[in-house]
């Protein structure tokens, strides 16, 4: 993924020897260890209705360059996942050689997934070429990426937290008034509620889905606090901050649908019901008194909490599967089944907030600039005066 300031790629397939990421554009002397990305790495593999996977990987992350005595060299950051399974699946996943005796490829895709459309474009008959890729596991390199993204904007107080508003069908009903709060309290819960209290109605839509077979999907709230005014621009499409958000969203698997606050709603409401009106005092400045377009105006961030909310479609893979097509036979099949979760969207909240993050940071280094962490921190301490005194 290029961005303007950050880039970063990722590598690798769900059940080869592990996952890739290379992370250029972080300023040196950032303090960085280990364990602010094993972290976040462990968040992700949390949540109840995930399946077997999760119990053989316990991802670590292997920084191999861009780190040295415990601060960021200013040069790209090389971080691998390696994957326990891998063992399991040597010789299925060998990089030389022939398929092993007995090896069935895989021909019947699974609706949903990018098995079929995949195999077309990449004029691949064994569509396990298209899936290992596919899998969502390539999200554990982008929360690797995000927790270096993570650590470098808290050194501005910016904070990035998330929870999950429904799932399966069932919408939370009560949760704490602010959103750190309800961060917090999502981080107590086996689901990523916020209200634990809650949890064993969730729970048990994933117990009745898996004795069905089925999988579930959700809705998730993602949002970063103490955000400056003024990340983004307006002037071209592709510098609209809304959008480069959006975007990112988008790209994590089984999303399908992104709001920045009231979003959808305020295609059925009146003006008057959706500005958010302009206020000033000595202490704070420029504020809003209502949050209702999410924390920006413009394709640029007003200062207000940013507050993002996607939606995440159950897992195309189903242990009672739909109807597909052999790709060799042409004739009408069962798809296939792989190793699965019944949900996934706890995990899924902690990705997105990785790509806030990264999103976040590009667009701070992009107004702030600077090679190393004292000069972006002058800069920033300088804007925010300009801020202060506009």
């Amino acid at each position: 993924m290029s961005l303007r300031v950050l880039r970063f790629l990722t590598a690798g397939e769900s059940h080869g020897k592990g996952l890739v990421a290379i992370l250029e554009g972080i300023p040196a002397n950032l303090e960085l260890s280990p364990e602010d990305i094993n972290r976040e790495l462990a968040r992700r593999q949390k949540g109840y209705g995930r399946g077997g996977r999760m119990k053989i990987e316990k991802d670590r992350v292997d920084i191999i360059s861009g780190v040295r005595f415990g601060k960021t060299l200013g040069s790209p950051i090389a971080m691998a996942v390696w994957n326990r399974d891998f063992e399991n699946w040597r010789e299925r996943m060998a990089v030389e050689g022939e398929p092993p005796e007995g090896y069935q490829p895989f021909i019947k895709p699974r609706p949903g997934h990018a098995d079929l459309v995949g195999g077309i474009k990449y004029n691949q008959r064994d569509l396990r070429n298209i899936l290992e890729r596919s899998s969502a596991r390539e999200t554990a390199a982008r929360v690797a990426v995000g927790a270096v993204c993570k650590k470098f904007l808290s050194e501005f107080g910016i904070k990035i937290g998330s929870y999950v508003r429904v799932l399966g069908g069932y919408r939370v009903k009560e949760m704490p008034l602010d959103l750190w709060s309800r961060h917090l309290k999502a981080e107590q819960s086996e689901v990523r509620i916020p209200n634990p209290l809650e949890d064993p109605y969730v729970k048990t839509l994933i117990d009745k889905a898996k004795e069905k077979g089925e999988t579930l999907g959700g809705i998730i709230e993602v949002f970063a606090l103490n955000v400056p005014p003024g990340l983004g621009s307006h002037i071209q499409w592709d510098r609209r901050l809304d959008g480069r958000i959006a975007q990112a969203m988008m790209s994590i698997q089984a999303i399908k649908g992104v709001e920045i606050g009231s979003g959808f709603e305020t295609g059925f409401l009146p003006g008057s019901r959706v500005m958010d009106e302009i206020g000033w005092s000595e202490e704070r400045g420029f504020f809003r008194y209502t949050n209702r377009l999410g924390g920006t105006e413009g394709g640029i961030t007003n200062g207000e909490p940013l507050v993002v909310r996607i939606a995440m479609k159950p897992i195309p893979t189903l242990m009672f599967p739909l109807r597909s097509v052999d790709i060799e036979t042409k004739q009408e099949v069962k798809a296939m089944r792989e190793r699965s979760d019944v949900t996934a969207v706890p995990a899924a909240s902690v990705v997105a907030e990785a790509m806030l993050a990264i999103v976040l940071a590009d667009a701070l280094l992009e107004k702030l600039g600077g090679d190393f962490m004292e000069e972006v921190k002058e800069r920033f301490k300088l804007y925010m005066e300009h801020v202060k005194n506009f």
